[in-house]
């Protein structure tokens, strides 16, 4: 009886010391976004202003403010999404439900993905010049360098998406198929609501690291400050903006504190939005 007693008292102690170091990681987690956030409020917010969000830059960013850089950030990122995501995750879609995981076609398109998210973002930047910009003629424009983001957002959302449908129960296809629906009523009705999470997290990750790339759009959209009228027209990314402030501009400080402090909002809206939308249409759909 005593052993006994000791065993639980040593599994509830091991427990306890799991639960105190998830909290410590969970803290520190924590810790370091916050003074993350609070450095850039403290070097940044002092510059932010409506007049920030709504002038182009002026004297190579020093003055004015980041309208420009945003307009071309949101159509950058939206031309790498409208790209890559039905590309995507319809793949994860094939690989999960039509192809069998031992198969070589599997296998060879997962080894494909797993070396094209270890490739350098720099090599993406010099193909989509080499491809985009110069082989189908569309020179430094948004068009490439969303198109070239969309090759590098491919391995991540085409990965996040296989791995959320395949943590759906196989519970879910079998009691789908004994009621009658269709193989495609199945997967719209019940497995996609039911992975949306795992999407929406792959999504972000996509988003993060297409917000915060430098090297493949210096090579593909290009440099320049002013307002795109068009998908062909040069524009600067927001963290390309920064760089270039906090590198190449004396006095760019404040306005990179600030432009910074806009894309961690930035981020942290769209992170929100997406997973409120999952949950969402993941409970909506489930209980109809």
């Amino acid at each position: 009886m005593r052993e006994m007693k000791n065993i639980h008292t040593a599994q509830v102690l091991r427990e306890r010391a799991v639960q105190f170091l998830i909290y410590v990681a969970v803290l520190l987690i924590s810790a370091v976004f916050i003074w993350i956030l609070a450095d850039l409020a403290r070097g940044g917010i002092a510059h932010l202003s409506w007049e920030f969000l709504t002038e182009s830059p002026r004297d190579a960013g020093r003055a004015g403010g980041i309208a420009s850089i945003l307009v071309s950030t949101l159509l950058i990122l939206l031309v790498a999404l409208l790209t890559a995501v039905p590309v995507a995750w319809t793949s994860a879609i094939l690989l999960v439900e039509f192809v069998p995981a031992d198969s070589p076609f599997g296998k060879t398109v997962r080894f494909s993905l797993h070396v094209l998210a270890g490739v350098p973002s720099i090599v993406f930047g010099l193909f989509g010049n080499a491809f985009f910009c110069i082989y189908l003629g569309l020179g430094f424009s948004i068009l490439s360098g969303g198109l070239t983001l969309a090759c590098m957002l491919l391995p991540i959302l085409t990965s996040t998406a296989e791995a959320g449908l395949r943590a759906v129960p196989h519970a879910y296809r079998m009691s789908a198929s004994a009621l009658g629906m269709t193989h495609t009523a199945a997967l719209v009705h019940l497995i996609l609501p039911a992975a949306a999470p795992v999407l929406a997290a792959g999504l972000l990750l996509g988003i993060g690291r297409a917000l915060a790339e430098t090297a493949a759009l210096l090579f593909t959209s290009g440099y320049v400050e002013r307002m795109p009228d068009s998908l062909l027209d040069s524009g600067r990314a927001l963290a390309l903006h920064i760089f270039d402030l906090s590198m190449n501009v004396p006095g760019g400080d404040m306005p990179a504190y600030a432009s910074a402090l806009v894309l961690a909002g930035l981020l942290l809206c769209i992170n929100i939005t997406a997973m409120k939308f999952a949950h969402g249409l993941q409970r909506r759909k489930i209980m109809t």
